[in-house]
């Protein structure tokens, strides 16, 4: 079960969700979930790393971004997503290539899967 809420909104919604209103942009999101992090994966084309700003704070993840569309104009992204305690904090990364921004969200250990072995 995924821990990530995204603005309120259901995981289905959220996921195809992406409008423009007035120049701000809600970026189509795909959030997965591994044994060992949650990976948030969110559509920022154009947006250059300087412009976007990634933030965690109170158990709540917030993305948000600009780049400029003609002179003078800009698109604005913004999306935030509620974070279980299962999250490694100081361990969260955020990388932008190609248009697509990845956010890593380590899980802490004592959530992680443990292989027990079984003696014969």
């Amino acid at each position: 079960m995924s821990k990530l809420t995204h603005d309120g909104m259901s995981q289905a919604t959220a996921e195809n969700d992406s409008t423009e209103r007035s120049g701000a942009v809600n970026p189509r999101v795909d959030v997965l979930e591994t044994e060992n992090e949650y990976l948030v994966l969110a559509d920022m084309p154009g947006t250059k790393p300087e412009e976007v700003d990634v933030r965690f704070e109170q158990g709540e993840l917030s993305v948000h971004g600009r780049r400029a569309t003609r002179k003078d104009e800009f698109t604005t992204y913004h999306r935030t997503f509620a974070v279980a305690d299962t999250v490694a904090a100081d361990k969260i990364t955020a990388e932008l290539k190609a248009g697509v921004l990845t956010i890593r969200l380590p899980k802490v250990e004592s959530v992680k899967p443990k292989k027990i072995a079984v003696n014969g």
